[in-house]
């Protein structure tokens, strides 16, 4: 009787030791981010004496998000950021659909050669000089079309995209090969639309990715003007360049807390990208919910 008990109890046991760990590494990434959200909105004079731990602003002001807004360089960075990433996006998903739905057909020759290709170009990445090279001979250097263009494809979203689109009943594209639709009519009515998902999915990796991008943006855009806010985000509040704030020019900074100001900013960089997740992770569970169950 006992050892049953012991049985039943020891699956309760493992559940809250697991929902202890998971609690202690929400804690883990959720109080940082707190803690900046906290500077940015507290009193530049206490913002120095707030801890590391402390998720609540000391005092109250906005004054670091009227400085950050009222900087050209920041809406202009902005801008830069948001165009590259929706188009570079948009681009990214037709490529990649387009060559995961050319990979899965059976009577493309050849097939096995391209795969050992890709693979080989994700094992063997080309250097930052070669690439460098590359773009200044094609004459986009300094121009926001290099990073919508810089890896158009990657193969790990490829070869994911290639597994679901194999999984799309062979009697729907008889179906519409019937009835006379060519390969595009099919990617983009057929293939596309029961795949919603995973096509949601890799755009949200190649958003990630086109945001968070900033070592190849200050390579490729060496301009202000066709500067990103990530690459903006590095120069002001990991090396402290206090001269990408010269355009404030009438704003007075004295008392400002710089600690509280670069809160601000990561706050600003970051909130976009993160506004995306909810969006696209509530289609993804509903997805996933609808197809989990076969009668």
């Amino acid at each position: 009787m006992n050892s049953n008990k012991k049985v039943i109890g020891a699956p309760r046991v493992s559940t809250f030791f697991i929902n202890l760990i998971m609690v202690f590494v929400l804690l883990v990434i959720l109080v940082p981010m707190l803690n900046l959200v906290a500077k940015s909105f507290s009193d530049p004079a206490q913002v120095a004496g707030m801890s590391g731990w402390r998720v609540i602003p000391k005092g109250f002001s906005l004054v670091n998000y009227q400085i950050i807004f009222s900087n050209p360089a920041i809406w202009r960075a902005l801008m830069n950021s948001v165009v590259i990433t929706v188009v570079g996006v948009a681009l990214n998903v037709v490529v990649t659909s387009m060559a995961a739905y050319a990979m899965t057909r059976p009577e493309l020759p050849g097939k096995s050669l391209f795969m050992a290709f890709f693979i080989m170009m994700m094992i063997f990445e080309p250097g930052i000089v070669q690439e460098y090279f590359v773009i200044k001979d094609l004459g986009l250097m300094d121009k926001l079309p290099v990073m919508m263009l810089y890896n158009t494809v990657t193969v790990y979203n490829l070869v994911l995209l290639m597994r679901f689109f194999s999984e799309t009943p062979q009697s729907i594209l008889e179906a519409a090969s019937i009835d006379g639709a060519g390969h595009l009519n099919i990617l983009f009515k057929v293939f596309l639309p029961m795949n919603k998902i995973p096509i949601m999915t890799v755009g949200m990796f190649y958003a990630v990715a086109h945001w968070n991008e900033f070592f190849r943006s200050s390579v490729f855009l060496t301009s202000n003007a066709n500067t990103t806010l990530q690459v903006f985000l590095r120069r002001f509040v990991v090396e402290g360049d206090s001269t990408v704030l010269a355009s404030l020019g009438s704003i007075d900074l004295t008392g400002i807390s710089m600690t509280g100001l670069k809160s601000a900013t990561i706050v600003v960089t970051v909130l976009p990208i993160l506004c995306m997740y909810p969006f696209i992770l509530k289609h993804y569970t509903s997805g996933v919910m609808s197809g989990g169950v076969k009668e």
